[in-house]
């Protein structure tokens, strides 16, 4: 058995005439011009030369001095005893697309404040010096190093051994709405952190929450009709989904106890909240709101849709149960994620869904993709139903409690001429409204040259933002990065 395998290489050749004196000028063009139109990508390994007359139909001396000349020219290099590869060359430069050329997409997504909306953790780094570690505040980042890899490796290995025995099939779409070992870990899961008492058979897995949003979505809006009422400021991403739909979108203003129910239309058909964590603000629904909210949904036949995306991590004495109840199953849609108690990595999320609509539902996501990965269902359902969730819930409750304790503590101590920290006993961001007279813009313009990235609280509204505020994320950042980051935050304020 030879040393390497023979590459693949199926792109179309027209071979020279027996005996031609050209056949290396024609060999030669039709190489370079694959290579250069990317037919032949970069790291493409080429025919061993006494392959030649195989491949190309000339003889090995022949097809050397092609590579030669290709090599002279930048456009393949050889490795010594590997073979020849085509280089990587520089990009051609971008050309601007023509107006013509755009008349065929959809315009919702050519529209700016789209792509801001869906990009919202996007920042520009190149400000920051390359040898200086970036200390990132922004909300809905994890640090993976806390991820216990070695036991998912461990559970993920067993579980596709298994498969291996047992090859999974195909099934039918009601099957497909997710593994059942992975459905029944987490009705476990959520019934013993959240208070969701549901069934197997009410979960619907998604390829992370943005996926239920956009399934949820499709189901429950009918373009140009359906009103979705969105928290301001709130998830830009989860409006976008419902826009896309065709959803007349209304802002609704959240203050000290969540999403105002008095501010929503008669109209509305879909009311979209973060109550157990809001975001980005942190506040804690209140059980009055919440009863409020409910409600109105009846009364109005309205659903509610519920993000709670982080509501693993809490921090107060008193568990508030999720919004989706057991009184409240037939109006609410729970929208869960395995990002922040996992790894955002996984997309891998969960919708459990009232009976009425489970059937469309599940009809919709197997028009969408047909159903996750298995491996990975079957990997995190052994995950959760081995305790290693629980634990890692647990462990990162402590981190993020010293972390939160932390940021709490020198917002109060050293920022009181500048900010307001906002109260929050869940998640993994803290918020601070901004003292009358603070020029936040300037202030995050200024720590970016210092390698600290900040959101402002303006980047979530959907209307005029009616107060400047900062939002700390402590997932991605430890002990000393925090006190660094403030301290560098305090810097360019005082000045």
């Amino acid at each position: 058995m030879g040393r390497f395998m023979d590459p693949l290489f199926e792109i179309e050749m027209e071979r020279p005439i027996p005996g031609s004196r050209d056949a290396g000028r024609f060999l030669y063009r039709q190489l370079k011009d694959a290579i250069q139109d990317g037919r032949l990508a970069a790291g493409t390994q080429l025919p061993a030369g006494r392959k030649s007359a195989a491949f190309f139909g000339v003889s090995r001396n022949t097809a050397a001095e092609v590579y030669d000349r290709l090599s002279n020219e930048g456009l393949v290099v050889a490795r010594h005893g590997s073979g020849t590869y085509v280089a990587d060359l520089p990009p051609e430069p971008a050309s601007l697309p023509s107006p013509a050329s755009t008349y065929r997409l959809n315009t919702f997504w050519l529209q700016e404040d789209v792509t801001t909306a869906m990009g919202f953790w996007r920042d520009d780094l190149s400000v920051v010096p390359r040898a200086e570690t970036v200390m990132d505040f922004r909300p809905a980042l994890i640090d993976p190093r806390l991820f216990p890899f070695d036991v998912y490796r461990r559970v993920s290995a067993k579980q596709l051994r298994g498969l291996e025995k047992k090859p999974a099939a195909y099934k039918s779409p009601q099957g497909n709405q997710g593994n059942f070992h992975l459905r029944e870990a987490i009705t476990n899961h959520i019934a013993l952190t959240r208070a969701v008492v549901c069934r197997s058979d009410d979960v619907v897995v998604t390829a992370g929450a943005q996926q239920a949003f956009d399934l949820l979505a499709r189901i429950l809006v009918t373009p140009g009709e359906t009103v979705v009422a969105v928290e301001d400021p709130g998830y830009p991403p989860m409006r976008v989904a419902f826009a896309a739909a065709g959803a007349r979108i209304v802002p609704v203003e959240v203050d000290e106890e969540g999403l105002v129910v008095d501010g929503l239309p008669a109209s509305v058909g879909v009311i979209c909240v973060c109550p157990s964590h809001q975001f980005p603000l942190g506040i804690t629904m209140s059980k009055r709101r919440r009863a409020a909210l409910v409600d109105f949904a009846r009364r109005h036949a309205s659903v509610i849709v519920e993000d709670d995306y982080d509501g693993e991590f809490r921090f107060g004495d008193n568990p508030l149960q999720s919004l989706r109840a057991s009184d409240a199953a037939d109006v609410v849609f729970y929208v869960g994620t395995f990002s922040k108690c996992m790894l955002p990595s996984l997309r891998l999320g969960f919708v459990v869904v009232p009976d009425w609509a489970r059937r469309t539902l599940v009809a919709a996501k197997n028009c969408l993709d047909w159903h996750c990965s298995t491996p990975l269902q079957t990997g995190v359902s052994a995950f959760i139903a081995e305790g290693h969730l629980a634990r890692h819930v647990r462990k990162m409750r402590q981190i993020y409690s010293r972390r939160r304790q932390l940021l709490y503590a020198l917002l109060r101590r050293d920022f009181s001429d500048w900010l307001e920290p906002i109260p929050s006993l869940y998640g993994m961001h803290v918020a601070a409204w901004a003292r009358d007279g603070v020029d936040l813009d300037a202030a995050i313009q200024a720590l970016a040259g210092r390698s600290v990235k900040i959101h402002t609280l303006g980047r979530y509204h959907l209307r005029q933002s009616p107060r400047s505020g900062l939002v700390f994320g402590y997932g991605a950042v430890d002990l000393p990065e925090i006190e660094r980051g403030l301290a560098a935050l305090r810097g360019v304020l005082v000045q």
